[in-house]
């Protein structure tokens, strides 16, 4: 399996906030950038949806792709798996939430995709660097905005 890109960052707000945030897709296109669309396609137990269909508008990538998610029973985790996708041929991604001292949180983004397209793996783990960085920042200025 290809290496992960693994990011963290810290979120003054408690795992729960956090979690909310994530899992509300509906809401995705009012704060990452990139989400063009963002549609549960499969609701799943507890609120939290288990299929997910994503229009991507990132300058040059363009993309529509499914993802299956699976959530940890604890509230401190989510996974997810492509399902299918246009320039994507796998994307596994998750992120873990971490107390902190005082009542914040640590969220750890890892992110792995294989595209269809040939790329280079420097370029390609530079490509997920950005990925994983700008979504931890949005996800941060979401939940602490």
């Amino acid at each position: 399996m290809p290496e992960r890109t693994k990011r963290s960052i810290s979120i003054e707000a408690p795992p729960a906030r956090v979690m909310d945030v994530i899992a509300d897709f509906d809401a995705y296109p009012a704060w990452v950038a990139a989400a063009k669309s963002v549609e549960v396609m499969e609701p799943g137990q507890g609120g939290r949806a288990d299929r997910v269909r994503f229009v991507l508008d990132a300058g040059m990538v363009k993309d529509t792709y499914v993802l299956r998610y699976d959530w940890a029973p604890d509230g401190k985790s989510v996974s997810w798996e492509l399902e299918s996708g246009e320039i994507q041929k796998s994307q596994f991604g998750s992120y873990v939430l971490e107390d902190e001292p005082g009542g914040g949180t640590t969220v750890t983004y890892e992110l792995t995709v294989d595209l269809t397209i040939p790329m280079i793996g420097l370029f390609k783990r530079k490509a997920e660097k950005a990925i994983t960085d700008t979504a931890l920042k949005e996800l941060k200025k979401r939940v602490e905005g």
